[in-house]
């Protein structure tokens, strides 16, 4: 089945799952999430932050596509965009990053690579458009402790899934929003990011802060654009001097 990864709009966020639709564990902060809860707009909430982050920033997602089905996405934003963070004992994100925040791969597609395959997507996006790293708060709890996790990834991990106990902070600690039985949280497992190249630079007991540099991707390509132009440059001049000698 051939896959492929289109970015989040207005016109296909209905394809995330319902659960993850009605989620703004991210976009709001703990006591506005538990007033969208009450009156039931959590679901025009986010379809407001998509919009808005479209409008001010840019591209925020992507989803991925088994054939025509949707089975996977990942949403990011600059900090500032992401109140949540702020709630996270780990806190705040680097300036010069970009957070990843929401992930979910449907349950009978995890394990196959799909995760990978999107935090790549997000690297490639954010490299073109300049930016120096990637962050995300890492959920470390006991279940998060399974090698076997580490090595399939996916199969833990679905931030952004959990949207109906989004829960607050309590005594420092960050209610990671699972709450089903099918292992929905929206708190992306550390494991999860450290398998696919994050390196914890604040460390918790729970709540790490974990990073994926994006600048060797970028000086890769000023390296490769540097050595062109020196090229060129040597061409330009190999040929006028040629010219010369037959003038």
């Amino acid at each position: 089945m051939s896959r492929r990864i289109v970015g989040v709009t207005l016109d296909n966020l209905e394809e995330l799952p319902q659960r993850c639709r009605r989620c703004v564990y991210w976009e709001l902060a703990p006591h506005l999430t538990q007033q969208a809860e009450e009156f039931g707009e959590t679901e025009v909430e986010k379809e407001a932050w998509v919009s808005g982050v479209l409008l001010e920033w840019g591209a925020c997602g992507r989803i991925v596509y088994s054939g025509k089905l949707p089975v996977g996405f990942v949403l990011y934003a600059p900090p500032n965009a992401v109140p949540r963070s702020d709630a996270f004992p780990t806190s705040p994100p680097s300036p010069d990053a970009v957070l990843l925040t929401a992930f979910h791969i449907l349950p009978e597609f995890r394990g196959s690579g799909l995760g990978r395959t999107l935090v790549q997507a997000v690297a490639k996006d954010l490299t073109r458009r300049g930016v120096k790293a990637i962050e995300a708060f890492g959920d470390a709890g006991p279940e998060d402790t399974d090698t076997e996790a580490a090595e399939s990834a996916e199969a833990h991990g679905a931030a952004g899934a959990g949207a109906v106990t989004s829960g607050a902070v309590t005594s420092g600690a960050v209610d990671s929003g699972a709450g089903d039985s099918d292992g929905h949280s929206c708190v992306v497992p550390a494991a999860f990011l450290q398998s696919v190249g994050f390196k914890t630079v604040r460390p918790h007991p729970r709540w790490p802060r974990l990073r994926l540099e994006l600048r060797s991707s970028i000086s890769w390509k000023e390296d490769v654009e540097a050595a062109l132009e020196k090229l060129l440059g040597e061409v330009t001049m190999t040929t006028a001097t040629s010219s010369s000698s037959r003038a």
